[in-house]
């Protein structure tokens, strides 16, 4: 069976977390740690595609693809524009707005 190195600290760590949790030895803390991540990276997400989350994403690829979109140079600009006007109506050119 394969081996894993762990350093003094992490094995110590390891030691004290696996005896909170009632597992008797490291090996078996570790193991359940690792399980338990491998686990949790292969779950199935398609739940979270519900028939309105595709339908609002496909909706956004159709607008995309008729060229419905700002590019970062356009929102820089709008942004610039909406703190110039929000500037000019809120500081009357006191620093501490800026």
């Amino acid at each position: 069976m394969p081996q894993v190195q762990l350093t003094d600290q992490v094995y110590n760590e390891s030691q004290r977390r696996a005896t909170e949790a009632g597992f008797s030895t490291v090996d078996e803390y570790v193991a359940d740690v690792v399980s338990h991540d491998l686990h949790e990276e292969t779950q199935d997400l398609d739940h979270l595609f519900t028939p309105e989350r595709l339908a609002h994403i496909d909706k956004a690829e159709a607008e995309i693809n008729a060229g419905m979109f700002h590019t970062a140079a356009q929102a820089d600009a709008k942004l610039a524009r909406r703190r110039a006007e929000w500037l000019g109506q809120n500081c009357d050119g006191r620093q501490s707005c800026v």
